[in-house]
């Protein structure tokens, strides 16, 4: 079992002992109503205490049991508190550290709580696409205010114990510990002395109304549809919060929340949230290379490059306190890099999102140079060069030289082969990728590129130091583009061949942002700068002559439009300002460059453009699970998520052609594969997908 079952004097106390969080797994729910039953056994105990041993009182449910019947076996969380509401002595929750979900609803249902200060209190099921199903939806809106309740439910967000003890009026605490050190003492004091006190006060006996229920209801759903329209969950909060205030009976409004709860169960964006939930923890576990796997000590790290991605990969060691040096060719690039960051760091602390102190703590961490003999002491040195062979050769090289062993050596390339790069040193076993997205201090993805060489204790070591930066890391095998670029290549081709059929560039964009994305293919490639895919289709060209492009990608070139950087690519752009404006000279350009192919011009439906641009990414992505590039489905799901803008609420490519089902899919891609102005030989579904048809499986 893992709930323990103590006597101290007259009070027992059961601990909670499922780490890491302690989670209300089966065991855990039935120690905790065994011991219940011992403590109302034992005409010796007058008081029972509740905790959680470790580093949580609970953080709710199993994420282990989830999915399995476990996970709703007897006794399921309702059955357990209600054990505690029935309970003939008083039962007290001794919260500390960690108090969220299924943990906290289950303190609600105690007849008394005492807290400890710096504890996290949270109901975050929102953040699954679900809300509170054991009470939590009826219980908080009576102890902390309706309007408190219902922001900490939409929200999911965790809020401090003892700024929750510090509003007048609220009922959530009887008693704010000294210190997290005398809880334990503090809550057995506490059980003593309301052993005899009776009636035993019950939260769902407290009165729960709104002054002005029906204009605040309609107002919180106005301001969760605005900003959760893909998701279905806060709305359906706003529903069973509304319904604690509005049954007569507290049972009444539980049953509410109990059927809301299931309904949310069902529908996609929950399924797609809580497949992103484990896929994100799934993604830092590599096969072959053991959790217990030795770690390299990285304690002083060297970026070489000051650009903007070389300035923003030193601010995500700066900001976990890790030292960085930096090199430059020149002091001028040092200094425009350096004042970039600065910039960054100073609209943090305009913002009241950075303290001055902590500012000036990072930029102490900093120190540049233009000598690689001063890098001799770094750990780890990443490499955020020009995309150029050569110059990566260059740059490797002089760090083969002057590097101390032991040294892990990263680059930070988006296409180059990593194994090439690798040959450049004496030591390619200590080479690796790290393919930080841009802006490199914002974005939470970074591939890491295994070379054939790469040894197990450098994967596991910056696995580990991605972590402490606060990346999601996905690990990616050599190939070109790695698993993110790799896709976005066909995706791109697809935009392309749909603007000679027939749409335009908005048309496009329109169309995918309405599935979703935050930018469709010709926003984004603005953003990134035109230039950039220019230069990989002349490489294509000579490496693939046989691979088909639209064209019209390099005629915008040509004329200088390479994006918002320029003011002009697809769109036009105003100084300052992010808006995509239409330019009729482009649509120009698109329409003749189709009238030299002799096509004529066709509608083409949102749904053929969204499917078109996703089934591309879907098709190449079985390749690269085929190959071995990703270890497993959900790694693309989360490089797409994290790294591509892709709709959270439809869980990444792999877990949207699972919901729309692989057999209609793969019809669609033959359909796709008639199409004379597209490239059939791509359209023809992957192996895998035909075999998971086959077998009628998914991803």
């Amino acid at each position: 079992m893992s709930a323990e079952y103590q006597v101290h004097g007259d009070v027992a106390v059961i601990t909670l002992n499922n780490p890491p969080v302690n989670g209300l797994g089966l065991a855990t729910r039935q120690g905790i109503v065994d011991g219940l039953g011992k403590a109302q056994a034992d005409a010796g105990v007058k008081a029972i205490v509740i905790t959680g041993a470790g580093g949580a009182f609970s953080g709710g449910a199993d994420i282990k049991e989830f999915g399995t019947d476990k996970s709703m076996a007897e006794p399921n969380l309702h059955t357990v508190i209600a054990a505690i509401e029935q309970s003939a002595k008083p039962v007290i929750a001794a919260i500390h550290s960690v108090c969220m979900g299924g943990g906290l609803e289950l303190a609600l249902g105690c007849h008394y709580r005492v807290a400890a200060p710096g504890c996290s209190v949270a109901l975050p099921e929102v953040k699954l696409g679900l809300l509170p199903g054991a009470g939590g939806t009826q219980r908080l809106p009576r102890v902390i205010g309706v309007e408190a309740a219902l922001n900490m439910i939409v929200s999911g967000e965790a809020v401090k114990s003892e700024f929750i003890a510090s509003v007048p009026g609220q009922k959530l605490f009887d008693k704010l510990a000294a210190s997290p050190e005398s809880l334990a003492e503090e809550a057995l004091a506490f059980a003593k002395s309301v052993a005899d006190t009776r009636p035993l006060p019950l939260v769902r006996n407290l009165p729960c109304k709104h002054p002005q229920g029906d204009a605040y209801f309609q107002f919180a759903r106005n301001m969760v549809k605005g900003m959760a329209k893909n998701f279905p969950a806060p709305a359906k909060c706003v529903d069973a919060v509304e319904a604690a205030t509005r049954s007569k009976k507290f049972d009444d409004g539980l049953a509410r929340e109990r059927e809301l709860f299931i309904n949310l169960m069902w529908t996609a964006e929950s399924r797609a949230l809580r497949h992103l939930f484990f896929a994100e923890r799934a993604a830092s576990k590599i096969p072959d290379v053991p959790a217990d796997t030795p770690k390299r000590d990285v304690k002083k790290v060297a970026v070489i490059g000051a650009g903007t991605m070389g300035g923003g990969i030193a601010m995500n060691f700066l900001n976990a306190g890790i030292p960085v040096v930096m090199l430059e060719t020149k002091q001028e690039a040092l200094e425009r890099g350096v004042g970039t960051m600065r910039k960054n760091y100073e609209a943090q602390v305009k913002k009241g999102k950075l303290k001055q102190d902590k500012y000036d703590q990072r930029m102490a961490l900093l120190t540049t140079t233009l000598d690689y003999a001063d890098l001799k002491d770094a750990d780890l040195v990443i490499e955020a060069v020009f995309e150029d062979m050569g110059v990566k050769e260059e740059v490797f090289k002089k760090l083969d030289e002057v590097m101390k062993p032991g040294a892990i050596l990263a680059s930070n390339t988006s296409t180059l082969d990593l194994n090439q790069i690798a040959s450049f040193t004496k030591r390619p076993q200590d080479v690796v990728g790290l393919h930080f997205f841009s802006p490199a201090n914002v974005m939470k993805l970074l591939e890491v590129v295994r070379g054939d060489a790469t040894a197990h204790d450098v994967l596991a070591t910056v696995m580990a130091v991605a972590k402490k930066i606060k990346k999601t890391a996905v690990v990616s095998g050599v190939c070109g583009g790695f698993i993110g670029n790799r896709m976005i290549e066909q995706y791109g081709r697809q935009a392309g061949f749909l603007l000679d059929e027939g749409c335009t560039p908005q048309q496009v964009d329109k169309a995918i942002e309405k599935f979703g994305f935050a930018m469709g293919p010709f926003r984004m490639g603005d953003l990134a700068g035109n230039d950039i895919g220019w230069a990989i289709r002349k490489r294509r060209a000579v490496e693939k002559p046989g691979m088909k492009y639209s064209k019209t990608a390099d005629l915008l070139c040509e004329r200088g439009r390479f994006g918002q950087k320029v003011g002009k690519g697809w769109y036009d752009y105003v100084a300052g300002k992010r808006d995509a404006i239409p330019n009729a000279e482009v649509e120009q350009m698109v329409a003749e460059h189709r009238q030299s192919l002799g096509i004529t011009p066709r509608k083409i439906s949102d749904e053929e453009i969204v499917q078109r641009l996703v089934y591309s990414l879907v098709n190449e992505a079985a390749h690269i699970l085929e190959e071995g590039i990703a270890n497993k489905a959900s790694d693309i799901d989360v490089v797409y998520i994290f790294g591509y803008g892709f709709p959270v609420h439809r869980g990444g490519p792999l877990n949207y052609a699972n919901e729309v089902g692989l057999f209609s899919v793969a019809q669609a891609m033959k359909r796709f594969a008639q199409n004379p102005q597209d490239d059939a030989s791509f359209w023809q579904p992957a192996p895998l997908i035909e075999r998971l048809v086959a077998e009628g499986k998914g991803f």
